[in-house]
């Protein structure tokens, strides 16, 4: 079930009403109704997936039951492998199993072998690389004695499967998410109506930037070698303001469509197009991931401890596997590569962190910051192309006619979509040292229902309300 589709506008206003008549008092009943309606969200789109979630879930639910009764520390690894084993196994079978049986296949081929091996017709299960990735969490937190396991199935299923963020996050943790269904929620106005200010600016970053970016970038990118280089330029910043559009308006709505059941999720985006160096974006983009990665991959594997060579290593099989998550294409990997690489400049030139927000006690960055924020920015669109093309080989395409300066000019029509994201990003930057998008409440009534009334008509007017898909549902 889309968030952007009727079924979701008739299902969220239902499940709320529910959910606060019938369970208000009641922690069990309030606890079960959001399992069922998480169930009934997520089997809207296939029910057969369902058994996905209630594996991944009821193994990591046993596991973590019988972790804490195990002293042996080798059979706690068997009972750890067992839940990495199952998760990794269902990930890797529906989403890479194919991918990598073409790429043996072509392997061997160059090799002049050939085997009539033929892929299978896999469906992808949307939500499968985040509801894993939160299971394992929770396992790897329980044999590390960081967190007791959850004796409650309910309360654990319910973790697991919440439906704002089951199906693109936020990937969130045991330790935060949790302990919020081991106590009865009760109704607080402000807090909703701050979720559904989140709602609202959600749908607009959906609706009007990315839905309305989408079809210009699509052509784009489909037709590159008929384009101009400043035309290709355009395609890799309408891109990347498209995808973040898309994606943190995704969380923004998940964030905020939880907090109207009284469940505080974890922030994911905090305004990434305004870091100043790559290291800085990634603190502020997809937060939940980089954050899980950097936990269970980037540590485990000796983070910053072993000298400049060994983290180097470590950002780079971090980076690419962060890449590689994404989905069975060889340019997944590659674009977490290329940060890495990113990410290895910064540790060479020896370049401090940067803390606090830019430009926070002026309205405009000053030189210095400018030029961090563009630098940035452009590398960070360079890296996109590779995310956004079919093939690696349509990639290296793309770079070489974005520099084909001697090609003719055009960027005939694309003074709309110009002046969608120009406007998007200045009303973020204006919103840049707030917590979370449209946080108003301070405001005079007249102003903030004329606020609310605007964004509203201007989504009705040019908003698309043709159920478009969130992108970061394919992985």
């Amino acid at each position: 079930m889309l968030f952007n589709s009727f079924e979701f506008a008739l299902f969220l206003p239902l499940t709320f009403l529910v959910y606060w008549w019938v369970a208000k008092n009641s922690l069990r009943w309030q606890n079960v109704l959001l399992l069922t309606a998480s169930y009934v969200f997520y089997g809207a789109w296939d029910w057969r997936f369902l058994s996905l979630i209630l594996i991944s879930s009821f193994t990591d639910y046993f596991v973590g039951l019988r972790l804490i009764q195990t002293k042996p520390q080798i059979k706690r690894k068997i009972l750890l492998g067992l839940s990495l084993g199952i998760n990794l196994g269902m990930l890797g079978f529906f989403k890479y199993f194919n991918f990598f049986v073409q790429e043996f296949i072509h392997a061997a081929s160059t090799l002049g072998l050939h085997f009539n091996f033929s892929t299978l017709h896999i469906i992808l299960p949307i939500g499968i690389s985040f509801y894993t990735f939160q299971t394992m969490a929770y396992s790897i937190d329980v044999y590390r004695r960081q967190i007791e396991p959850e004796r409650h199935l309910v309360k654990y299923l319910a973790f697991v499967s919440f439906f704002p963020q089951l199906v693109a996050g936020p990937i969130e943790r045991s330790k935060d998410l949790l302990p919020q269904f081991g106590h009865i929620r009760k109704f607080q106005y402000e807090p909703a109506v701050q979720g559904l200010r989140q709602v609202l600016w959600g749908f607009l970053a959906k609706l009007l930037v990315a839905d309305n970016l989408a079809p210009v970038v699509d052509d784009i990118f489909a037709n590159y070698s008929e384009k101009s280089a400043p035309m290709l330029a355009l395609g890799a910043v309408f891109f990347t303001i498209q995808i973040y559009a898309d994606f943190s308006g995704y969380s923004n709505i998940a964030i905020g469509t939880a907090k109207l059941f009284g469940i505080r999720l974890s922030t994911n985006f905090k305004y990434p197009l305004f870091a100043r160096d790559i290291a800085e974006f990634w603190r502020r983009w997809h937060i939940s991931l980089s954050s899980w990665c950097k936990d269970y991959i980037y540590i485990p594997l000796g983070g910053n401890r072993l000298g400049k060579r060994k983290q180097f290593r470590n950002i780079m099989i971090t980076f690419t596997l962060v890449g590689l998550w994404h989905g069975a294409n060889w340019t997944y990997p590659v674009f977490g590569a290329v940060h890495g690489v990113y990410f290895g400049f910064l540790l060479l030139i020896g370049r401090k962190k940067n803390e606090g927000i830019v430009a926070e006690r002026t309205i405009l960055p000053s030189l210095k910051e400018w030029g961090q924020l563009i630098v940035t920015f452009i590398f960070s669109c360079l890296a996109l192309i590779i995310f956004r093309s079919e093939s690696m080989t349509d990639a290296l395409l793309y770079y070489s006619f974005l520099f084909d300066f001697g090609r003719e000019t055009s960027t005939a029509n694309m003074l709309a979509p110009a002046g969608i994201a120009f406007l998007f990003l200045t009303s973020e930057w204006f919103q840049r040292k707030s917590p979370q998008p449209l946080n108003i409440q301070g405001w005079p009534s007249l102003l903030r229902w004329g606020t609310y009334i605007g964004i509203i008509t201007v989504l009705l007017a040019y908003g698309q309300f043709k159920e478009h898909s969130f992108i970061y549902f394919q992985f």
